[in-house]
């Protein structure tokens, strides 16, 4: 084997063990939310009709209204084993010292954070901010406040939790990524020639 003029740490630092560890976690997290979003999807229609079934909406409307539900859902549930996929690859490739998987990752943690704010601010003005819609809509807002009520007591607070510790996450992978430990292990190796060497054929 070529030897290195910048060496890296002959283990592997703690620092991104744990970055990799919490990448896998949050990977699980997000495949466990994607099946119980799919598990409650059921239950969660079937009260959405009792309840609607009491307001002026019509049928159609009602079909239309659990249509994209059901829609949003596995669309939903099909991105976050997705990005479990990716938190995954970026795991492996940060534990055998990739560069571009360090700066992949930084990347996504950017995007994380941003989306769980996102998921936050949604799920905190969906119970502070009553919905308004232009006249002709008031059917299509009635439905629509009663989908929140149709998912379990539970939902709710569970998804703030999760969009909360994502964010925190996140932040966790950013800063153990950052430092100086995990700087030495993805610090680029470059090989360094072997010595030259000159074969002696003696004279015959």
């Amino acid at each position: 084997m070529l030897p290195y003029s910048d060496q890296v740490p002959a283990r592997r630092p703690a620092t991104v063990g744990l970055a990799a560890s919490v990448l896998v976690l949050m990977a699980a997290g997000a495949v466990a939310s994607a099946v119980a979003g799919l598990l409650v999807l059921g239950g969660t229609v079937d009260r959405f009709r009792s309840a609607a079934a009491g307001t002026s909406a019509g049928t159609a409307e009602i079909d239309d209204l659990v249509l994209l539900l059901r829609g949003a859902t596995v669309v939903s549930a099909a991105v976050t084993v997705l990005v479990g996929v990716v938190l995954v690859g970026l795991a492996a490739g940060l534990l055998v010292g990739r560069a571009g998987a360090r700066v992949a990752t930084w990347a996504v943690c950017g995007l994380g954070v941003l989306f769980g704010c996102c998921g936050v601010a949604l799920l905190v003005g969906q119970r502070a901010v009553p919905l308004r819609l232009a006249d002709g809509g008031g059917s299509i807002a009635e439905l629509l406040g009663l989908v929140g009520d149709a998912y379990p007591g539970f939902w709710i607070s569970i998804n703030a939790a999760l969009s909360v510790g994502q964010v925190l996450g996140y932040f966790v992978v950013s800063a153990l990524l950052v430092s100086p430990s995990a700087s030495a292990w993805f610090r680029r190796r470059r090989p360094v020639p072997a010595p030259a060497t000159v074969s002696y054929h003696p004279p015959r």
